[in-house]
């Protein structure tokens, strides 16, 4: 997306190069309903294509987590201690942020693939590759010095020596990763979603007699349980690059040479031309990466603050309970995220704007009953639910009194999940981050310590008032973030960012000869000239 404060001025090419792969989504019917809820109900239908399969591929990789913790556990409290502790660092230095940069090719694949431009995902994906690659060398350095921090930090010697076995035996996972996420969605951008599960569920078949190979046979420890994790991904990865060279779905350049393009001026050079493309997928990683990671480190400092409640053990052991219950709940509205993600971007990049609003409005209205159902589950289980992982009484407290909360939060974190889906879907990642840091961190994090600490004293139930007071603040301004959008603004957006030569079908008349399109977070104005 081309930045110059003069449109006359402007020398920079779009994202990437057009191409006449296929004909754009605009151009293909939708299926003849009568009225409007006919209309909804095929918005809906389309969604849950694409969200189901994905909801049964993070189930399965949920239960792979759940086997290697198995495994930890069969070793004794040391190996099981210093996994936890190495997977919550990794969690918090890497895969986090892998995870967010490689949504910032969301919008752009998502759009490119409603506006028929499939050459464009295949250029993004080997950015992307490139991109998470280039960011798993620092996050290396960091895994290679994490015992000194660790010991650093006041950590057991033993618990950290552990920690330090486990996480160098999951260094190659950062390399797997680079390709595993950016080909997820690549495959969701293109609505191909099924072999996800298929692929996810082939490599947890094979995770068991890995991890018995590794740990029992040859008696590797808790590295063998770390190695096991790497070869299940490797596994995912590999069955992934199996279906998208046997099924054909990885396109080429189609002959799209960059130089037939209406909306800007000649590059001044190959090397300008690049850096601009290179700055606005890097733009929308950056702010992906701080959307997601902002909220996945929340969880984190949740866990260490509970290291100074009145029951330290008690806490963390509950709160560990309760996470794990957090992130079983997220796997449904997550996919619903990306679903609507998709579905918006395709939308926008077909220039239906109209359309786009309506998928919009579907994802946050299942955004919301998902609120409703995970809030019920919560509540049903709060007497029975701690008792599969402990029976420590104090544990058990802890966490019944805090069920109903944490169901009282979903009823926010559903649907702020599917509206940041919205956002990402229209190229707007940082708005979402913007979000989460006023709801998580100017809210959230000191009701947290006000209810928790002082003055009002509540110790654990405290901090989960705190996390349901930031989850319904982040659910408010997401719902009004959405609602204040204007979608043939956005459609607009779409057709520059994507390169696309299609004028948006929906564009009023005043658009048609010059688009002024404002970006958020001050990226500055681009005008369309048709």
């Amino acid at each position: 997306m081309c930045h110059c404060s003069e449109p006359t001025q402007c020398h920079h090419q779009v994202l990437l190069p057009p191409t006449k792969a296929c004909p754009a989504l605009g151009d293909r019917p939708w299926p003849a309903r009568r009225g409007d809820g006919g209309v909804a109900i095929e918005v809906i239908a389309s969604i849950l294509r694409l969200a189901v399969p994905m909801v049964g591929a993070g189930l399965l990789m949920y239960m792979r987590s759940l086997i290697s913790m198995l495994f930890l556990g069969r070793l004794g409290r040391l190996p099981l201690a210093g996994g936890s502790l190495a997977l919550g660092f990794a969690n918090i230095t890497g895969y986090s942020v892998l995870s967010g940069l490689a949504a910032g090719m969301d919008p752009v694949c998502g759009q490119a693939f409603g506006a028929g431009r499939t050459s464009v995902l295949t250029a993004a994906l080997r950015r992307t590759v490139v991109l998470l690659l280039a960011a798993s060398v620092p996050i290396s350095l960091l895994w290679l010095a994490m015992h000194r921090v660790l010991v650093a930090t006041g950590q057991d010697p033993d618990i950290a020596a552990a920690a330090y076995d486990f996480i160098m035996c999951s260094l190659p996972d950062l390399v797997v990763q680079s390709f595993l996420h950016p080909l997820r969605v690549y495959l969701r951008a293109q609505s191909v979603t099924l072999p996800l599960t298929y692929a996810a569920a082939a490599a947890l078949l094979l995770h068991v007699p890995v991890n018995w190979l590794l740990v029992q046979s040859l008696r590797l420890g808790i590295r063998g349980v770390a190695l096991g994790a790497v070869c299940t991904n490797l596994n995912f990865l590999l069955f992934l690059v199996a279906y998208v060279y046997l099924a054909g779905l990885m396109h080429g350049d189609d002959g799209g040479n960059g130089k037939a393009n209406a909306l800007c001026a000649t590059p001044a050079s190959p090397e300008d031309d690049g850096a601009v493309e290179w700055g606005c997928l890097l733009r929308l990683s950056l702010h992906s990466c701080m959307s997601v990671c902002l909220e996945w480190w929340w969880y984190e400092i949740m866990v260490l603050l509970c290291g100074v409640l009145v029951d330290p053990k008690a806490a963390v052991a509950a709160m560990g309970i309760l996470i794990q219950t957090t992130s079983l709940l997220y796997i449904f509205p997550h996919s619903l995220s990306c679903a609507v993600s998709t579905r918006v971007g395709h939308e926008l990049g077909a220039g239906r704007p109209e359309r786009a609003r309506l998928v919009a409005r579907v994802g946050l209205c299942c955004g919301a009953a998902l609120g409703l159902v995970a809030c019920a589950f919560a509540v049903s289980v709060r007497g029975v639910w701690a008792r599969m992982f402990t029976t420590d009484a104090a544990i058990l407290r802890l966490a019944s009194a805090a069920l109903p909360i944490l169901g009282a939060a979903e009823l926010g974190n559903c649907p702020q999940t599917a509206g940041c889906g919205v956002l990402r879907g229209s190229a707007r990642p940082g708005k979402a981050a913007r979000i989460n840091v006023y709801a998580f961190y100017g809210v959230g994090m000191p009701a947290a310590l006000a209810l928790a600490f002082w003055p009002a004293r509540l110790d654990f139930t405290g901090m989960w008032v705190g996390m349901l007071a930031a989850q319904l603040v982040c659910a408010a301004l997401m719902l009004h973030a959405v609602q204040r959008m204007d979608w043939t603004e956005q459609a607009v957006r779409a057709s520059v960012l994507t390169g696309s030569v299609k004028v948006v079908a929906d564009v009023k008349s005043g658009h048609a000869d010059a688009a002024k399109v404002k970006a958020e977070d001050a990226m500055l104005v681009v005008t369309v000239i048709t």
